[in-house]
């Protein structure tokens, strides 16, 4: 029986404009994502090859205490080496919703279940190489409880009021482009 083409493979992605297309060449299936040789057309009417990593999408949760403050994790990142300033987040499953996702990664990383999560927006993490989709969360209504923290993720929940967040932003403690982002489009809607 013949391999099927890599766009015959099942999808992962919500967004059928993601997902492995027809001339990609699968270099590797991975757990979570593939990794394809994609060919693209130029101005010149010639073809190069770039790398594409297709990723399922992804949710990020910025939970909100009554009086303002938001909870960050501190994340270890082996990719970087380091302990990163975050918000919560985490890769969708293949067909999941993403509000589902958003409550159940902030429950996995900061132990706090949310009465109320209400979508701030999406937007691409690293369009030049990867096809992430990030889904941006606002939760309130904030019950603490226990983290249930996968086995490789060193994770610490710390609450920060925006100054000590803009603090940490013009020093350059925090770096993470996802948590950039979303704070910006919330801080915009609360103008």
């Amino acid at each position: 029986m013949p391999e099927p083409e890599p766009f015959q493979l099942p999808q992962r992605t919500l967004d059928p404009d993601l997902a492995i297309r027809p001339g990609d060449e699968l270099v590797r299936r991975g757990p979570r994502m593939d990794f394809v040789l994609r060919p693209v057309p130029t101005r010149s009417h010639q073809t190069i090859i770039r790398e594409v990593v297709v990723h399922p999408g992804a949710v990020l949760i910025l939970a909100v205490h009554p009086d303002g403050r938001m909870v960050f994790i501190r994340n270890r990142r082996h990719t970087v080496g380091a302990e990163l300033w975050e918000l919560p987040a985490g890769t969708l499953g293949t067909g999941e919703d993403p509000a589902a996702c958003a409550a159940r990664e902030l429950t996995e990383e900061t132990g706090f279940v949310a009465g109320t999560i209400t979508p701030l927006g999406w937007f691409y993490t690293s369009p030049g190489v990867l096809t992430e989709k990030m889904y941006a969360f606002v939760a309130t209504d904030l019950t603490p409880g226990p983290q249930a923290l996968e086995d490789n993720e060193l994770i610490r929940v710390v609450a920060l009021d925006r100054r000590a967040v803009e603090k940490l932003i013009l020093e350059n403690e925090l770096v993470d482009a996802k948590t950039l982002a979303t704070l910006l489009r919330y801080w915009m809607t609360k103008r």
